[in-house]
């Protein structure tokens, strides 16, 4: 019977490291309102995963949870086989996390700011150095680098923080409308950095309402209204059952059911 347990409890184990990200019947209640309801999905290793929905639906809700800003009030989230809810400390090992409203110190330079971000990261001199170099790489912002923060567009200031919150080469990559406020070329340039960035092996849960622009970015999506997680696959999948052309159709077909 012992053996049986144990040999269970090694499947189980060896089953959620398949998973960057593991979801289970996530719940989040403040107070009288139930803000993320019964909440379950996965997103594999190397996979672009989006919440979407209108605002308030309880996208963020999810992702601050993911990131260990929140605890839930049932349910629990496992990064790579670790849980949100009984040891978070170890969860903030395995990610990075970019909120919607995040900023860049506009005194410093942009590579002042990346060093001292590594240094947060780590006191080794020779890992700071690897990470700075990746999101370098990452950023794309060549010479700009040099110049203070403050003279940068909107478009690279969110490019810098990507970069900066990719440079530890997390296991799963927590971003809150990553395209939030840019104008289209930018947002196609983060699109493109983030699928790029997936193609390398990691993982992203980030969040949006603009449908049209996620079904180009996303491996799967999950579409979250009032708190419930109301579907989720493939962007195609989603089309073809819902008998629509784009995700905002499947969106309307779903909050109008």
């Amino acid at each position: 019977m012992q053996q049986i347990f144990f040999n269970t409890l090694l499947k189980e184990t060896v089953a959620n490291m398949n998973y960057a990200l593991k979801v289970e019947n996530l719940s989040k209640t403040y107070t009288n309102i139930k803000a993320v309801d019964d909440v379950s999905f996965n997103l594999k290793k190397g996979e672009v995963f989006a919440l979407i929905g209108s605002n308030g639906a309880g996208k963020t809700t999810v992702l601050r949870i993911a990131a260990t800003l929140l605890k839930p009030t049932g349910g629990d989230v496992l990064v790579d086989g670790i849980s949100v809810a009984k040891t978070p400390a170890k969860v903030r090992e395995k990610i990075s996390y970019l909120p919607d409203e995040a900023g860049a110190y506009k005194t410093m330079t942009g590579i002042g700011y990346l060093s001292f971000m590594a240094s947060l990261f780590t006191r080794d001199e020779k890992r700071k150095r690897e990470y700075v170099e990746h999101a370098i790489k990452v950023c794309g912002l060549g010479e700009r680098l040099n110049d203070k923060v403050r003279g940068y567009s909107r478009g690279m200031i969110r490019k810098l923080l990507i970069a900066r919150a990719i440079m530890t080469k997390p296991c799963l990559a927590i971003l809150d409308e990553p395209t939030s406020g840019l104008d289209v070329i930018n947002a196609l340039e983060i699109r493109r950095m983030i699928r790029k960035l997936s193609e390398d092996g990691t993982s992203f849960l980030i969040s949006g309402h603009n449908m049209l622009e996620i079904e180009h970015i996303s491996n799967r999506v999950g579409i979250i209204n009032k708190g419930v997680l109301c579907a989720a696959g493939c962007p195609d999948d989603l089309k073809s059952e819902y008998g629509a052309n784009n995700l905002e159709e499947v969106f309307e077909r779903i909050a109008n059911s």
